[in-house]
């Protein structure tokens, strides 16, 4: 088990957005003993990463060789600290699976609104003292939930490329890039005031 908690990233074939989130998410939480890993809802289990997704990771210097895509379970929904969805629907189908999970899923875009407006010193009533960074992490961001105003739907959900061309690969890094820095931000931080 990891010391500074677990994080799943959720998507629907588990070979284009979670693995690349998941990824790019261990980098960024490198040093905090962040245990990262991803699933699909329903995953292409077994099958590598997409070309696509690999190109952007290997060009950014991450490595894609050990992916294999696995399929969401209810078990590895109970074991992570947090889920991190590609879109809202992905979320609806984790608590479907896990309905304990309400509390700690989240679309990654929305995670990211709350742990921008959250405030990260203070401890939330939701966390144990000896909490893990990603517990204490998902119970700050709950704390702000009354103060963020839900993006529409327009401007929710990161896209799928699958079996889509470079540009739409690119539009869903773009799309990533906007949010998942907040995430690693906040988790730094709350990392550094423990």
């Amino acid at each position: 088990m990891s010391e500074g908690g677990r994080i799943l990233v959720v998507c629907t074939g588990n070979v284009c957005r979670s693995p690349y989130i998941e990824r790019l998410l261990a980098v960024g939480l490198r040093g905090l003993d962040v245990e990262v890993s991803s699933a699909g809802t329903r995953a292409l289990a077994g099958k590598p990463m997409d070309q696509g997704s690999a190109r952007l990771l290997e060009e950014a210097g991450i490595g894609t060789d050990d992916f294999v895509a696995r399929q969401l379970t209810a078990a590895m929904l109970a074991e992570a600290d947090l889920v991190l969805t590609a879109t809202r629907e992905h979320r609806r189908e984790v608590v479907q699976l896990e309905p304990k999970a309400l509390r700690y899923a989240h679309a990654v875009d929305d995670f990211s609104d709350l742990v921008a407006a959250a405030d990260l010193r203070t401890a939330s009533f939701l966390e144990s003292p000896d909490a893990s960074v990603v517990v204490k992490l998902a119970a700050r961001a709950q704390s702000a939930r009354g103060e963020v105003a839900a993006r529409v739907a327009e401007d929710s959900g990161i896209v799928d490329p699958f079996r889509q061309d470079d540009s739409v690969f690119a539009f869903m890094a773009r799309q990533v890039s906007d949010v998942l820095p907040r995430i690693v931000q906040a988790a730094r931080e709350v990392a550094g005031g423990r």
